[in-house]
């Protein structure tokens, strides 16, 4: 009914704690989304109502399940219907997007209150539950320990499985990019298109700062750059460039390092994609999308000239989003680029492709239809 923390092999593990059939219980709880542990827990089935687990939800008791799992999965669909508002619209666009927000993560915190348990090897000891070892083992490595985690996170991961395994196709390369859980998906092509567009201005040596599943890297190799150095500082994303590098067979031209920002030295074209919106990430998961008060950007432009060549480029992507939700203006960027010591070469535009931008229901529809993703030709004064 607790919760507790406890230090095993120097790593401090959340325990989470519930009485079932008048016995104390305890496991590990994992989440890679950051998700609190929920104050209470009580055991629900295949007789448990919709609107008694979607009530406790409201009140901070989470429902671990040990019923049919294909029955928590309709469960969590009428969860998900309940607890389905549109936000109120805010006075700016900054504050219906955070409005926005705060919608999303009450929601996300209702429907991460029906949990699953898990036996050591991963297997979910529930009638008619899939085989999720894989997708699990993908994110979490080995285990030797029960646990407890939020069935909406768990479809999440097999989703990640799912679409590491498929991949996403990319025209411009002519092959598939395989994304791994937690590193952002090149699924908005028009970003990839520009870096493909865009005129070289060298060819023998590239950085590829923030280089997550190393789809920008490869592109510049796809294009003839004799070396590119690719950097990141998360995990996951330089285990997920390594492999989308061998598989594409850009070894002898790709080297993925470990770095904040920049590697060593300096090159004629160093080409960085940030996030795009400056806003606090909720969870771990969310800093492939939110750059906090912009410091990957601010970073990247303070950084460039020192290690730019004369005469290089630097190919800043990024999109306007930003800008038309109220989070930061284009005199900002444009002083952070001079602060720099840094000057505009040129810049290329494009119209964002996906379908949100045409989906006059989104509450961000007015930010949105606005947007425009561009190039930045960055040089030195």
């Amino acid at each position: 009914m607790t919760s507790a923390t406890d230090n095993l092999n120097n790593e401090t593990k959340l325990l989470i704690h519930w009485n079932e059939n008048e016995t104390p219980h305890q496991a590990l709880w994992r989440s890679e989304s950051g998700q609190s542990l929920p104050k209470k827990i009580v055991i629900g089935n295949d007789t448990t109502k919709a609107d008694l687990v979607y009530r406790l939800a409201c009140e901070g008791t989470a429902t671990l399940w040990r019923g049919d799992f294909q029955n928590a999965k309709q469960l969590l669909q009428a969860l998900s219907r309940r607890a389905e508002r549109k936000p109120k619209a805010g006075k700016t666009p900054a504050e219906s997007f955070h409005l926005h927000r705060q919608a999303q993560s009450q929601r996300a915190r209702i429907l991460g209150m029906l949990l699953i348990p898990f036996e050591k090897d991963y297997h979910i000891p529930l009638r008619r539950s899939p085989d999720v070892h894989l997708a699990l083992q993908e994110v979490f490595g080995k285990t030797s320990e029960s646990f407890v985690m939020s069935l909406r996170e768990l479809l999440g991961l097999i989703g990640a499985h799912e679409w590491r395994k498929k991949g996403v196709f990319i025209p411009t390369l002519g092959h598939t990019i395989h994304p791994h859980y937690g590193v952002f998906s090149p699924v908005r092509g028009e970003y990839l298109d520009l870096a493909s567009e865009a005129p070289l201005p060298s060819k023998k040596l590239a950085f590829d700062i923030g280089t997550g599943t190393g789809v920008l890297a490869c592109i510049l190799a796809n294009r003839g750059v004799e070396k590119i150095i690719a950097t990141d500082q998360d995990p996951r994303a330089l285990a997920c460039a390594e492999e989308n590098v061998d598989h594409l067979q850009f070894k002898n031209q790709i080297q993925i390092t470990k770095a904040h920002l920049f590697p060593e030295g300096k090159a004629p074209l160093i080409i960085c994609n940030p996030p795009w919106i400056p806003a606090r990430p909720s969870s771990p998961i969310e800093n492939a999308i939110y750059d906090f008060e912009s410091q990957m950007l601010k970073g990247f432009l303070k950084g460039l000239n020192s290690h730019l060549e004369d005469q290089g480029e630097g190919w800043l992507i990024i999109s306007d989003i930003a800008e038309h939700l109220g989070l930061r203006t284009r005199e900002e960027l444009l002083q952070w680029i001079n602060e720099g010591d840094l000057k505009v070469l040129g810049r290329l535009d494009t119209k964002p492709k996906h379908s949100k931008a045409q989906d006059s229901s989104d509450p961000l529809h007015s930010a949105r239809s606005k947007e425009v993703t561009s190039l930045w030709r960055l040089g030195k004064k």
